[in-house]
């Protein structure tokens, strides 16, 4: 079973944030297929445009390339079915748009849990993980 892998956690790196290294050690063991990620299309596109935003090129570039390196990790792209039950999701869990998506994605994939930072999904069917939660598994 895999683990539907939110924006966030990949920013925690790119941006240098302050839980980057916990992110980071959890991209390593995704990296390694010693956990099963999935990350959305629309993850991708949001990556690029907040990292856009800061005129990190290089480093979008370099992260893109890096992605076909990940043996555990997986691009899904969402279908239209998952941007209809995103609607659905946003009338009756409150979630925005953005969290909508994801949600849809992790429902779509069964997946056993979000990982994320985000506390919006926390109370939803699919439970939230942080990294260090996901680590302990291991």
């Amino acid at each position: 079973m895999s683990y539907l892998v939110d924006t966030n956690i990949f920013l925690e790196v790119m941006l240098s944030r302050r839980r980057k290294e916990e992110c980071r050690n959890l991209l390593k063991q995704i990296s390694a297929a010693k956990i099963r990620g999935m990350l959305t299309d629309f993850s991708l596109y949001s990556l690029m445009l907040i990292m856009t935003s800061h005129r990190k090129y290089s480093e979008i570039k370099k992260f893109l390339s890096s992605l076909t390196a990940y043996k555990g990790l997986f691009v899904y792209n969402c279908t239209l079915d998952d941007k209809i039950n995103c609607i659905d999701i946003v009338l009756n869990e409150g979630l925005d748009v953005d969290d909508s998506i994801q949600y849809a994605a992790a429902l779509s994939l069964n997946a056993k849990a979000i990982i994320s930072f985000d506390a919006h999904f926390d109370g939803l069917e699919i439970p939230r993980e942080e990294p260090a939660e996901v680590l302990k598994h291991l």
